[in-house]
């Protein structure tokens, strides 16, 4: 079944509320239609395919369930759990305390964790680099391959956008408090960084385990392969949680939405997508 990818119509019609909303106004939540019980999903664009997939199972298992799934950022899905105009948000990185003060009645359910590989064009004869060394890197402070044990070259710098919970989670987890270069090409999706590392040459990105392929070159970090085997064992350093958001405790078809998803079934799926079970 293909899933809308842009934000969805009928959310234009809700009531937008402020910070946070108050039970009942603006959510989606237990709509029927038809004897069809809606679940709106908003927000980030890595947990998005995820979401998708655990839809569609568990429609096959309960054809009284629809679950609508737009993407957004990680930052609209918070912000759209908060405001209770979706019954869902995803977010692919913590949830800032800064958001919880704002709406302290928003409940966090973690449904997967996922690594960000630094992946780079396959032509690079790069294998690894230290934390430091990617930290240097995407700063632009290192600029040649060379200052990395390289043959010489350019290093192009690509980087998801502001609000982006995978450019998000790894400036906490790698940058400190260094900026991601000016000078870095800007994409809005996995997907699009994926293209972009494989056809630049000279390329060096960030990017979701659940986009790996052979079209990039996955790098060592402190010795360590993105692999999910080393992100379970702790020696890959670089782990973010994927998240979904509702405001307050679940009910009735959310709910039980959501446990499909944590329990066997929907870790299988998780699994068998590159992420890492809970």
């Amino acid at each position: 079944m293909k899933r809308n990818t842009t934000t969805m119509i009928f959310l234009a019609g809700l009531t937008l509320l402020g910070a946070c909303g108050e039970p009942g106004d603006g959510t989606t939540a237990g709509t029927e239609s038809s004897g069809i019980v809606e679940i709106s999903v908003v927000g980030s664009t890595t947990v998005q395919p995820l979401a998708e997939l655990l839809s569609e199972a568990y429609e096959a298992i309960d054809p009284n369930v629809r679950v609508t799934v737009s993407g957004g950022g990680s930052s609209v899905g918070v912000k759209s759990a908060a405001e209770h105009t979706a019954d869902i948000g995803m977010a692919s990185r913590e949830i800032k305390e800064s958001e919880i003060q704002d709406c302290p009645e928003i409940v966090i359910h973690t449904i997967a964790r996922d690594g960000i590989a630094i992946v780079a064009n396959p032509d690079i004869d790069v294998d690894g680099i230290t934390m430091e060394q990617a930290r240097g890197i995407f700063s632009g402070e290192i600029t040649d391959w060379s200052e990395v044990g390289g043959t010489a070259g350019t290093i192009t710098v690509a980087a998801r956008e502001e609000g982006s919970g995978t450019r998000s989670a790894f400036e906490d987890l790698v940058m400190d408090d260094a900026l991601i270069t000016e000078m870095a090409i800007l994409q809005p999706s996995n997907g699009a960084i994926r293209t972009t590392v494989a056809t630049t040459p000279g390329c060096i990105a960030f990017l979701s385990f659940g986009y790996l392929d052979s079209s990039t070159k996955p790098m060592a970090v402190h010795g360590a392969l993105p692999t999910a085997e080393n992100v379970s064992t702790g020696s890959y350093p670089v782990v973010r949680p994927l998240n979904m958001v509702t405001y307050g405790e679940p009910t009735g078809a959310v709910a039980e939405w959501l446990e499909f998803i944590t329990g066997e079934d929907g870790q299988a799926i998780v699994a068998a997508e590159g992420y890492i079970p809970i």
